[in-house]
């Protein structure tokens, strides 16, 4: 891939991801213009993403103070037909980020809905244990951690792990009948066996009403990815 068609290059690093069913109907409100919803064995998806972005460049370039910082989002599955090509690709219901400048930029310029918050993470490593937690104050603290076991595995063909972070597209609702694509390129990740999770979110207070129902729920399923470098490729509009 052309080095002129890449936008930002990172890494995403312990991507904690707790996926929970949510009804059809919910989803397509946020679905952007000629995508459709991409299911997981007839279950609709929506999954609460934390992570670090880590050693940041903006068309090659670091960004002062900008360049690692923990995101959390809640996002859900979608596909799009290129032609012959099914893309399987993610929309964003919201990303929280702890840099205003960050959301300015991407609410302003690319239509996203990010929101700055207080943010703050822990790793904590030992022998044969990883802890991982990320944090974020919308009006009280939530919490999203989980403990696993300290080394990775690989994830298997056709399994729930490789639906969830198979996934290569960005797209985005940027108006009544036009949507933003955008791409994303990282090799196959490995992800730790979870011994444990704890995940206290107020969903109606960060997500709104439609995510309400999540509040006190159990996720369908809980991953710990490690993550790698990843490159944001420049988007285009359809």
């Amino acid at each position: 891939m052309s080095k002129s068609k890449v936008f930002l290059t990172a890494e995403w690093r312990k991507l904690a991801l707790a996926q929970y069913e949510v009804d059809q109907a919910i989803l397509e409100k946020y679905l952007p213009p000629n995508t459709l919803l991409d299911d997981w064995q007839g279950k609709f998806y929506v999954s609460l993403v934390g992570f670090m972005f880590v050693d940041v460049k903006l068309r090659g370039l670091n960004i002062p103070f900008h360049t690692n910082f923990e995101e959390v989002n809640l996002r859900f599955y979608v596909k799009f037909k290129d032609g012959n090509e099914w893309k399987r690709g993610v929309v964003f219901i919201k990303e929280i980020v702890p840099l205003p400048a960050i959301t300015f930029v991407a609410n302003t310029l690319y239509k996203e809905n990010y929101q700055t918050l207080p943010m703050k993470h822990v790793w904590t490593a030992k022998e044969n244990q990883l802890q991982v937690e990320y944090l974020w104050k919308a009006k009280k603290w939530n919490s999203f951690s989980i403990t696993a076991s300290s080394k990775t595995v690989d994830i298997l063909m056709g399994s729930e792990e490789e639906f969830i972070t198979e996934h290569y597209w960005g797209y985005t609702k940027i108006g009544p009948d036009k949507t933003s694509e955008y791409g994303v390129e990282h090799p196959r990740w490995e992800v730790y066996p979870i011994k444990h999770y704890a995940i206290h979110v107020d969903f109606k207070a960060n997500y709104g009403e439609d995510f309400a129902f999540l509040n006190g729920a159990e996720p369908n399923s809980v991953m710990l990815a490690e993550g790698s470098e990843i490159r944001v490729m420049k988007g285009k509009k359809f």
